[in-house]
């Protein structure tokens, strides 16, 4: 990934905005962090991927013992690097650059976790193989990850429109049934499926695995 990247493009340009916006659903992403707690003993060490501007990992810094956060948009990782100085946090690095990057290493982590971030990736396979790679035996890979498919149909046809005018970044209208397979397919075990948001309908399914 270089900034040559349009998703690269996309994200540097979009990221002092983005790192103002609101979260959409606070109790349906507290929820999520709290299942993360539950569900990863306290001091392991965290990989995070499509980290954004690190809310997330800074979220459960103190549940963890180090926790790498990673995303491919540099302008994404300097203001999570800039929230982490001014929390204090010592224990998060965040580093820029893809999953499946070899940088992160082999059975490295007892955790793994991506929020948002399954739809927006051109190449699901390498990036669940990378996280795959990352992870002891037996590691934890928590996503969380929208199902366009269950959106409004106007979003769907809207977005290849808003990509050809740099509006949006690439975006696959990929389905729960999809990321189960493929999340299986990289060599995980689904231990439960999960919708974590408080409003009336939740396209964003949480998908919780095992390394086989």
């Amino acid at each position: 990934m270089t900034s040559a990247d349009p998703n690269v493009r996309f994200w540097n340009k979009a990221a002092r905005k983005y790192a103002a916006s609101a979260i959409g659903d606070p109790a349906g992403f507290e929820r999520t962090l709290s299942r993360v707690r539950e569900l990863v003993p306290a001091g392991s060490a965290i990989f995070e991927f499509g980290c954004g501007t690190g809310t997330a990992a800074l979220k459960l810094a103190a549940h963890a013992s180090h926790i790498l956060a990673t995303d491919i948009s540099d302008e994404m990782i300097a203001i999570a690097r800039e929230k982490a100085a001014a929390e204090g946090v010592s224990n998060v690095t965040f580093e820029v650059g893809a999953a499946e990057d070899p940088r992160w290493g082999e059975a490295r982590f007892d955790a793994a976790i991506g929020f948002n971030i399954l739809h927006l990736l051109p190449d699901r396979p390498a990036a669940l193989a990378g996280i795959h790679r990352v992870l002891k035996p037996g590691g934890l890979f928590l996503s969380k990850s929208v199902s366009l498919a269950e959106m409004n149909p106007m979003i769907r046809l809207a977005i290849p429109v808003m990509r050809a005018i740099g509006k949006a970044p690439y975006v696959d209208t990929v389905t729960e049934a999809t990321l189960v397979s493929e999340i299986e397919a990289a060599g995980f075990i689904i231990t439960s499926r999960e919708r974590h948001g408080t409003k009336n309908k939740d396209p964003r399914p949480v998908i919780i695995a095992r390394k086989a």
